[in-house]
């Protein structure tokens, strides 16, 4: 959008202050190849699970002891995991052959396999009505039963979805699709889209997060990069800014009023939303390639995946300050 740009240009000359976050662990992954994807938490568990793409696998690290607890092999570029923690049910949504495989309980024993197609990619667990949503495919939402472990519906939208997002407070869905161009509005009541918000001349909208407190949707253009904010009512623009390049994921940090931005440049960018705009309040420098993270709430931590190539596949982990 021609708005954007000439919104974020005020904010690029800006000081950046010390980064409001320091790296309290790194967790070797062990001998893990390539690209690593999404990760996901089991809070009672105290278990994190790492999509590790280019490995084929899941890692599984123990959150108390900082440690490689276990790996799941046997998967074709596994991109998208959740966990259920009313069932103790763990999904991975893998690309290479489009399916969605469950493993239960402590021990993670194979729980099923549900077959969506093709490039099965984020999963969404909303827990109120025991459904999980993945993206996939050409344009659409798998809608699974949690209970039942069926998928019982699918919501067409206007391309591949990138990263979604449940509103808590209502029944939208809020989707990124890069190729239209667009975020379509999904009503998970009504099993289809109810609004669509075009993006312009703004490319490659990837990684999305809700600050349902603002009411706004949170969106991290790779082209230009750029974090932008739209209002949760009708998709207008409040506030963008510039960010760290190839971003992949974005996170709310209700309790301090910032925004987690992880980028594959080998930054992690901070910012804050103050008076209509953002402005950044820290820069950290990463690894090339590390563009995935998790900010856990419950936990007061983000995780970084970081791959091998300078040095061995790790997690980092950051804790907010203050």
């Amino acid at each position: 959008m021609a708005a954007i740009a000439a919104a974020m240009e005020p904010r690029a000359a800006q000081a950046v202050e010390a980064a409001p976050r320091q790296l309290v662990a790194k967790i070797p992954l062990g001998e893990v190849k390539g690209r690593i994807d999404h990760m996901a938490v089991d809070l009672p568990g105290q278990r994190l699970f790492v999509a590790e793409l280019g490995n084929g696998s899941v890692g599984i690290v123990d959150l108390k002891t900082f440690e490689v607890s276990g790996r799941i092999r046997g998967f074709r570029e596994p991109q998208g995991v959740g966990y259920v923690d009313s069932t103790g049910t763990l999904y991975v949504a893998s690309a290479g052959d489009g399916s969605v495989r469950l493993f239960r309980g402590r021990n993670l024993d194979q729980g099923g396999r549900i077959d969506l197609g093709e490039d099965a990619d984020n999963i969404r667990v909303d827990s109120p009505n025991n459904r999980v949503f993945v993206g996939y495919g050409a344009g659409a939402l798998a809608v699974i039963d949690a209970g039942e472990n069926r998928k019982i519906a699918d919501i067409a939208l206007d391309g591949h979805p990138e990263s979604f997002r449940l509103e808590s407070g209502g029944s939208r869905i809020f989707v990124n699709v890069p190729n239209a161009h667009a975020i379509d509005v999904a009503d998970r009541q009504r099993g289809g889209v109810v609004a669509r918000w075009p993006m312009g001349q703004s490319r490659e909208n990837f990684p999305m997060a809700l600050d349902e407190a603002s009411g706004q949707v949170l969106v991290v253009f790779r082209k230009p990069a750029t974090p932008a904010a739209f209002s949760m009512k009708d998709g207008s623009l409040v506030a963008s800014a510039r960010s760290c390049g190839d971003a992949d994921d974005v996170f709310v940090d209700a309790k301090r009023h910032r925004v987690y931005v992880s980028c594959g440049d080998g930054h992690l960018d901070v910012f804050v939303l103050e008076n209509g705009n953002f402005r950044r309040v820290g820069r950290t420098s990463t690894a090339p390639g590390a563009r995935t993270s998790l900010f856990v709430p419950e936990l007061d931590r983000l995780f970084l995946a970081v791959r091998a190539g300078h040095g061995d596949a790790a997690i980092w982990v950051y804790q907010p300050t203050p």
